[in-house]
C-alpha cells in the first residue's frame, strides 16, 4: 500500500455526495482542501470526527480551507448522517474504495489486536495547486481536528 507524502500530486477523484451531486478534487483547485477518510457514517468515532470538522468549518473556511469527508457509505446513508448530526461538511461516497486505495487510506490495519483489511482513518491536506501538503495516517477520531489545526499552525477562531 502506497501512502502519499508532501509534494506528491493528490490523485484526482470524482465521487457522489449525499445529495447525488458529483464532486471532484479539481473543483477545489485554487484553494486548500482537507480530505479525510473515515470508516463508517453514524458510528461513534466517525460521528465525533465529522461533528468536530463541522464545528471548525467556519474557522477553517476563514483560513482558506474546505473540508471533504470520504467513506465507503452510500449517498443515502451519508444524507441520513448529515441530517441526524447537522453536518455542514461535504460528504462523499467511495463504495468501491478506489479513491481510498489511491490515497493509502484502505488496507491492512490492526483492529482490537487483529490484522484486518479496512478503511484507515486518514487525513490529506491538498494545497491550492493540487499537491499534498500534509498526509496523516492512523489518526484518532477524537481530538484529530484540534491536532490538525496545531499541525497546520492555524489560529483558533
Amino acid at each position: 500500500m502506497t501512502r502519499l507524502a508532501p509534494g506528491d500530486t493528490a490523485p484526482e477523484f470524482r465521487l457522489t455526495d449525499d445529495t447525488g451531486r458529483e464532486v471532484a478534487l479539481s473543483d477545489y483547485l485554487g484553494q486548500k482542501v482537507i480530505v479525510y477518510f473515515y470508516p463508517a457514517a453514524m458510528t461513534p468515532g466517525c460521528t465525533k470526527q465529522a461533528c468536530d470538522f463541522t464545528d471548525s468549518l467556519d474557522s477553517l473556511k476563514a483560513q482558506g480551507y474546505a473540508v471533504v469527508g470520504i467513506s465507503p457509505d452510500k449517498p443515502e446513508k451519508l444524507a441520513k448522517f448529515r441530517e441526524r448530526d447537522h453536518l455542514t461538511i461535504t460528504l462523499l461516497s467511495d463504495p468501491d474504495k478506489t479513491v481510498m486505495k489511491e490515497y493509502g487510506a484502505f488496507g491492512e490495519k490492526k483492529l482490537y489486536g487483529k490484522l484486518v483489511e479496512g478503511v484507515i482513518r486518514s487525513t490529506v491536506v491538498v494545497d491550492e495547486d493540487g499537491k499534498v501538503f500534509l498526509a496523516q495516517y492512523n489518526v484518532k477520531a477524537t481530538g484529530h481536528v484540534a491536532k490538525l489545526r496545531r499541525d497546520l499552525r492555524l489560529e483558533d477562531a
